[in-house]
């Protein structure tokens, strides 16, 4: 909550000072909370999820308004993260989502990873955790839910507790898979998502473009054409697990 409330003084001071341009980081919140504060100086996101869906923009073609950017497609991505965790942990007959409620994403995460976990014949139990304790909470809950894995939303407030999450998955033994590589570098199992360098230097251009009179509604959002996958040798040992080949060969980093 603290964190909400410095984030809207933050941008209603940028507004009343009338900047040239809002570049946000940290996914959706930020993005539709800069969306809320300001319909005159363009905004630049980056790595919101379903843009359209949530209403940040008309198209990714033609975005309309104030407002265009980058966005990391998480609500696509999970049908992905299930499979990578079904090969990982195949005699699971139920895993967990973890789910942060207060991102206006959530029911779409939710949707896909549901209609995923159905597609492998796994059941699917839903975490939702918007506090610290909420995440602990959660973990304490997988021995009983009897999860053999779990997939982490690619949220930013997840990414922002990313030890609190590696430590608990340790604790609690749980295969767990992530979006994020750092989550992996932390300690974590896999991750498989998008490398978030190029998104920022691409956010710069972008940015640049803007102040030198090009309009956001005339720049295209942009998804991402490249993902990488991401495995923790390490950690698979620590949980008795043995990485499949098929995963093995197709990742782009292994860390032993």
């Amino acid at each position: 909550m603290l964190a909400r409330l410095a984030g809207k003084r933050l941008l209603a001071d940028l507004v009343a000072h009338r900047v040239d341009v809002i570049v946000t980081t940290g996914g959706t919140p930020p993005a539709l909370a800069a969306k809320s504060a300001t319909s005159t100086i363009p905004i630049v996101f980056i790595n919101a999820g379903d843009p359209v869906g949530i209403g940040l923009v008309a198209s990714l073609a033609r975005p309309g308004g104030n407002i265009t950017g980058f966005t990391n497609i998480t609500t696509e991505l999970m049908p992905k993260l299930v499979e990578l965790l079904t090969e990982l942990a195949p005699k699971a007959g139920v895993i967990a989502v973890l789910v942060n409620p207060n991102n206006p994403n959530a029911e779409g995460i939710i949707r896909n990873t549901q209609e995923a976990a159905r597609a492998k014949g796994v059941q699917l139990s839903v975490l939702r955790a918007g506090t610290e304790g909420d995440i602990d909470t959660g973990f304490a809950s997988l021995h009983q839910l009897q999860a053999g894995g779990l997939v982490v939303d690619p949220d930013g407030f997840f990414a922002g507790r990313r030890g609190q999450i590696v430590a608990l998955a340790a604790r609690y033994a749980v295969p767990a898979i992530y979006a994020h590589s750092p989550f992996v570098a932390a300690g974590g199992l896999i991750s498989y998502g998008t490398d978030d360098d190029p998104v920022y230097r691409q956010a710069g251009i972008y940015a640049g473009r803007i102040l030198r009179g090009e309009k956001p509604a005339d720049l295209p959002v942009q998804q991402p054409t490249t993902f990488e996958l991401v495995v923790n040798l390490k950690t698979a040992k620590a949980l008795g697990l043995t990485i499949p080949l098929s995963i093995l060969a197709r990742a782009e980093e292994v860390i032993e």
